[in-house]
């Protein structure tokens, strides 16, 4: 048993809503999500001429090995409508997985952990909520001490308590 930590999110239709559904699909395809964070609203990142999105930090205990967890989250995405149109553009739903325990993986499929997340607050805030003490197998600082050096100045900000 492994706990992977994941990103969900998107911008586009019944947002919330969406993530619940995603929550639902992970629950009963990839093991059993043990914690979730608040939900947080953040501007776009990168392609800016959309609308916000919402993001949650998941809390994943799988016995999926990481290349078939991610392919089982691609699954999840696509049913739930996810069109791969636009780089960085609107989308229904998004899950990224940030890290899995102290695991460092590149693979044609996945990189962990994710190779962008010292670098984007709208990922470190909820993950910190989670996941404050757990050290980044890379950077070999905790989640907090990232969160508190990030240089991303994109205004990330908590609209629901955790669940």
């Amino acid at each position: 048993m492994q706990t992977a930590y994941l990103l969900i999110g998107g911008n586009l239709g019944n947002i919330q809503q969406n993530l619940h559904t995603a929550i639902d699909f992970i629950n009963k395809e990839c093991g059993t999500i043990v914690k979730q964070s608040s939900i947080y609203k953040t501007a776009a990142w990168g392609l800016t001429e959309q609308p916000d999105f919402l993001n949650q930090v998941l809390v994943l205990q799988t016995d999926l090995v990481p290349e078939k967890l991610m392919h089982q989250l691609l699954l999840i995405e696509e049913k739930m409508g996810r069109l791969r149109t636009i780089k960085l553009g609107p989308r229904i739903i998004d899950i990224d997985i940030l890290l899995i325990d102290d695991l460092v993986l590149t693979s044609d499929l996945l990189t962990v952990p994710h190779p962008a997340l010292p670098q984007r607050r709208f990922a470190l805030a909820p993950l910190n909520e989670v996941a404050a003490h757990v050290i980044h197998p890379v950077k070999k600082k905790t989640i907090h001490t990232l969160l508190l050096n990030c240089t991303d100045s994109l205004d990330v900000q908590k609209i629901s308590a955790s669940a």
